[in-house]
């Protein structure tokens, strides 16, 4: 491993980051309000996204959007949704407006801050319902009324179901991370939520994905009218600013190798991936014992203690953050130097999700991979997807750094994530799911879930021409529309072929003789 990519820190934020646009808000002819929170804020220039949804949405039409954590995509939905409240004349008292759907508890109270920050001049009550803040406080907070709620599938559902989340007068609806929304499970809540709605028709609906998969758009077919489709990210996954290595090492010396790197150069903020929360406890354990400042973050945490680690390594005074993927959702900070892989991820979308959270804001950054009899398995679908090698690095001995910190409660020598068990396994694109409209957002584990051979009759064919129309195909090679190319029919029906089976004789059940015959034949 070169000097330089252990010594790296991220420089200083420029006044105007590359991947800004010429776009002001300014020019959008915004609210006076709305412009003065932005300003408030220190929002001037649109991000790409910006720029391409916003002129959309502001114009009534739906929207889903593909874009990365870190882009912006936030304040794309945000304002829209503040515009469309302030053009109601008539409100119903106590009835929420808007309702913005996240897949974790962090990840909706970083959208509930950023609402707070834009819209302080828009006197829009803003509420969250999220699982792990005191359940009475939340319904009474709901009763007293509020404009906007953000929250999670599973307390909105609670709240519908004892009535007291009204959703009739919704007039706004935001899906943030769709894709993350299926990978935890969270189908048949959404389907729940988006049925106790008005009809797309009657409202402004916006939809957000990293990655737009089949499941993803038959949502945005069945419940979104019309969505016109925006993508801001380029066919190239990797990114130019990350600078990523890879060190092959025994499952043993993973850990002396993390405390001889972390004891070389001070980083300035370090987040390392474990698959599992006994790797999470086990690493920031070790680290902690000898003399390393950091910190570990999982699921099982109460709420009040993972917003304390949150704020804490947002603000710099945790500087080196422990944390399993699920558990990261939701961490916004710009200034991540480096990100360790301590354990490879098993989903090479999850590796993408991983490193994307340096390098953020015009920076630059590192992604620092182990890879161990363990998980050597994962490194080829992850190379896969990012269309080249990752380059290895072979540690010198002096690089290793032995534990001084005493015996272990336990030790942690595996990195496979049990995660999966609890969702449904991500499908790899030659495999994924053919199903009809509403069997397309079941989960894709489901025994019994329908196949559709994408020219059968009814919604399915339906489904099928609204892709067509739109140029949106399906392949199982690289590339084309939002990540799917456009020549995967003949592939499907190769896969939805079966050969005939042979038909089984039916054995002839033997003929009995009337009882009368029986007893005629009987007699001598």
């Amino acid at each position: 491993m070169s000097e330089d990519i252990i010594n790296q820190q991220s420089p200083e934020r420029p006044e105007q980051p590359k991947f800004l646009t010429n776009t002001r808000f300014e020019d959008l002819y915004l609210p006076s309000e709305i412009l003065q929170g932005l300003k408030d804020s220190g929002l001037f220039y649109c991000t790409p996204i910006q720029s391409e949804v916003l002129p959309i949405a502001l114009a009534g039409k739906d929207v889903a959007g593909q874009a990365k954590t870190g882009t912006g995509k936030t304040a794309a939905f945000l304002i829209p949704l503040f515009c469309r409240l302030m053009s109601i004349e008539e409100k119903t008292p106590g009835i929420p407006s808007a309702l913005i759907v996240a897949p974790t508890r962090e990840l909706a109270m970083q959208v509930l801050q950023d609402a707070m920050a834009i819209g302080r001049h828009t006197g829009f009550k803003m509420i969250q319902v999220v699982g792990g803040i005191d359940y009475a406080k939340q319904a009474e907070m709901l009763r007293a009324g509020a404009d906007i709620v953000i929250g999670t599938p599973g307390r909105m559902i609670d709240y519908i179901k004892k009535g007291v989340l009204k959703t009739a007068g919704i007039k706004v609806l935001v899906i943030d991370e769709a894709d993350r929304l299926f990978d935890l499970g969270f189908t048949k809540d959404m389907l729940f939520i988006l049925r106790k709605l008005p009809h797309y028709e009657k409202r402004l609906s916006m939809l957000f994905s990293a990655t737009l998969s089949y499941r993803v758009l038959a949502l945005t077919y069945d419940y979104m009218n019309l969505p016109e489709f925006i993508s801001t990210i380029p066919e190239e996954v990797t990114v130019e600013d990350i600078e990523q290595c890879l060190f092959h090492v025994a499952s043993e010396e993973k850990l002396p190798l993390l405390l001889g790197l972390l004891d070389r150069k001070e980083w300035s903020r370090v987040l390392i991936f474990v698959n599992t929360k006994v790797g999470v406890n086990y690493v920031a354990g070790r680290l902690k014992a000898n003399g390393i400042a950091a910190e570990g973050i999982t699921g099982d945490l109460p709420q009040t203690t993972r917003i304390k680690l949150m704020k804490g390594f947002k603000e710099g005074r945790i500087k080196i953050l422990v944390a399993t993927d699920v558990a990261s959702r939701g961490i916004h900070v710009e200034d991540i130097s480096h990100v360790v892989n301590y354990d490879l991820p098993q989903d090479s979308e999850n590796y993408i999700h991983r490193i994307g959270r340096t390098a953020r804001a015009g920076k630059k950054g590192v992604a620092i991979s182990f890879a161990s009899e363990d998980d050597v398995y994962f490194l080829e679908p992850i190379e896969t997807r990012l269309g080249h090698k990752i380059p290895v690095v072979w540690p010198q001995e002096d690089w290793f750094k032995a534990d001084q910190g005493g015996t272990p409660a336990k030790e942690y020598r595996g990195s496979r994530d049990k995660r999966r068990q609890r969702g449904p396994k991500p499908l790899s694109p030659e495999r994924e799911e053919k199903p009809s409209v509403e069997t397309g957002m079941a989960d894709s584990s489901s025994p019994d879930r329908q196949r559709d051979d994408r020219t059968g009759r009814g919604r399915g064919r339906q489904f099928h021409s609204w892709m067509e129309a739109r140029g949106i195909g399906f392949s199982s090679q690289p590339g084309g529309v939002f990540g799917l190319a456009v020549n995967r029919r003949q592939t499907q029906a190769q896969e939805t072929t079966k050969p005939e089976k042979k038909k089984r004789r039916r054995r002839k059940k033997p003929v009995s003789l009337p009882e009368s015959l029986v007893h005629e034949t009987s007699q001598p």
